[in-house]
């Protein structure tokens, strides 16, 4: 039975790496609760922001700028490329600076042009400024990174879906609050519309800046201190737990097979930790720390700790079929996300015109806000199978609630539904699978080459707004044939995950994330 204290009480550790085998996630004064609130709050704000454009975009801001339904299409094209490519410079930017540093500069670089947003008053300037503002997207992948670094194998799926489902929330919470910002700047400020929806985007910039300061000045690189660091503090901890006389090494190369734990190393072939052959030390052991066995400590300190990966190694990674799984995965799952997310408000309006621009917004809203629960769930039902069905079962779970997506999505297509019950509850069922798919992907992630982990999330996060700028574009040449496109979504999925299948879950010999 699940342990409600773990919510709050000081988790136990792996003593290699120091990360934490519980989530205390309602006590952000412990080291490890303050990061796991960071990192979701951090997200959050930045969704928020990233997506603030489409609450007011098809009515007030189109109407203000004369926006056409092409301009309005390419702005959030516009908005998923620049995330796209962020999030590819975000990844090795992870391994090479730390995932914090990472975070904290893409908050940063989005909120300045957040902050002029009031400066637009034409399509191409709507072009350019959602540009920038898509640097914000780019901040997940430092977000499960740095989730990742904090959180050990047997719950990192579950933390890593609850920072991404708690962030993805972002997208629904601003339908909410861009309108009702705006309604209050109109009906209590007396601003007319062509000023309020220009000051309403102040308030995320404040956001976003106060939480990036508070994250570099409240929160650690590591669970061992500073990122430049890491690999002396994994020798430390070796050495006393008793772990000596033979020299630890990190694999020359990013797929490097497997090495046993008395294999003598070669002087030229691996990049050594720094660690030298010492006198053996009686174990030292925390309170606090998991009792792991020592061949589990060497193979965490082999495979596990991220390295910074030459072009040739990275290109090994980025092209393995591994690789390639988690990013059709999410392709899927996550660009049917965004690309659904941009238009689903002018969807309901098309179907039930008396919603309005407010009320289209409240119900598009839910989407969004159901990531709360469903993205963690799928990384928590991953986390539940994993000691039970391996690695092979995390990546079953992942195929087969993408099929089911593909369903709901076929669905919603050919039925076209104009009855609200019908609409919403089939969208409130392709959410779940889809958002549950979402998080269950990024819990195989940390098991993916573990010590080039920025780059595999840098590559999967940027192929989810790949995605997203596939079926954006699909939306924009059918103008407003909604319904046509969604079965188009739910085709696509099933194809892909279905041709990705039979791909092992973790290459053959592969060093740690077992």
């Amino acid at each position: 039975m699940f342990d409600l204290s773990l919510l709050w009480k000081a988790p136990k550790i792996n003593p290699v790496n120091r990360k934490a085998r519980s989530i205390p996630g309602l006590n952000p004064i412990d080291l490890y609760g303050r990061v796991f609130t960071f990192s979701w709050f951090g997200f959050l704000i930045a969704f928020w922001s990233w997506y603030a454009f489409p609450p007011l975009l098809y009515v007030t801001i189109a109407k203000d700028l004369n926006l056409k339904q092409t301009d309005i299409a390419n702005s959030n094209i516009v908005a998923l490329t620049a995330t796209l490519l962020v999030r590819l410079v975000a990844g090795p930017a992870c391994d090479r600076f730390g995932p914090r540093y990472t975070f904290a500069g893409c908050l940063l670089a989005g909120a300045i042009p957040t902050a002029l947003a009031g400066a637009v008053y034409n399509a191409k300037g709507l072009l350019a400024l959602r540009f920038f503002v898509g640097i914000l997207g780019g901040s997940f992948v430092p977000c499960q990174v740095w989730s990742t670094g904090f959180f050990d194998k047997n719950v990192v799926g579950t933390a890593n879906a609850l920072t991404g489902g708690f962030g993805n929330a972002g997208g629904g919470i601003t339908y909410f609050l861009m309108p009702a910002i705006f309604d209050s700047l109109v009906a209590n400020q007396g601003l007319t519309p062509h000023v309020a929806w220009r000051v309403t985007f102040i308030v995320p910039f404040i956001c976003i800046t106060v939480t990036a300061t508070a994250m570099l000045i409240l929160t650690p690189d590591t669970p061992t201190g500073k990122w430049s660091e890491r690999h002396l503090a994994i020798q430390h901890n070796l050495v006393s737990h008793g772990i000596s006389g033979a020299v630890v090494d990190v694999p020359g190369e990013l797929t490097d097979k497997a090495t046993t734990g008395t294999d003598s190393p070669s002087d030229s072939s691996e990049k050594k930790l720094g660690f030298e052959a010492v006198e053996p030390k009686q174990p030292s052991r925390s309170a606090h720390e998991a009792q792991i066995g020592e061949q589990q400590m060497l193979d965490t300190a082999r495979g596990e700790i991220v390295v910074k990966p030459s072009f040739r190694e990275a290109m090994l990674v980025i092209f393995s079929l591994q690789t390639l799984v988690l990013a059709g995965g999410y392709f899927c799952s996550f660009g049917g996300e965004l690309a659904i997310n941009s238009i689903l408000g002018s969807y309901y309006v098309k179907n039930f015109p008396y919603l309005m621009q407010t009320g289209s917004g409240n119900w598009a809203a839910m989407f969004g806000l159901l990531n709360v629960v469903f993205r963690p769930l799928g990384g928590a039902i991953s986390d539940f199978i994993y000691p039970r069905a391996g690695v092979w079962g995390k990546k079953i779970w992942i195929h087969s609630l993408a099929v089911v997506t593909g369903a709901f999505l076929i669905a919603i297509g050919l039925t076209d539904p104009h009855s609200q019950n019908t609409m919403f509850g089939l969208v409130a069922g392709m959410a779940f699978f889809l958002e549950a798919g979402n998080g269950a992907n990024f819990s195989l992630v940390p098991h993916v080459h573990p010590h080039a982990n920025g780059i595999v999330s840098g590559v999967t996060g940027a192929s989810g707004n790949l995605g997203g700028i596939v079926f954006a574009i699909i939306f924009r040449y059918n103008h407003k044939d909604y319904a046509k496109v969604f079965w188009i979504i739910g085709v696509m999925t099933i194809a892909i995950n279905l041709s990705l299948s039979w791909i092992r879950p973790i290459p053959k010999g592969q060093v740690g994330g077992r």
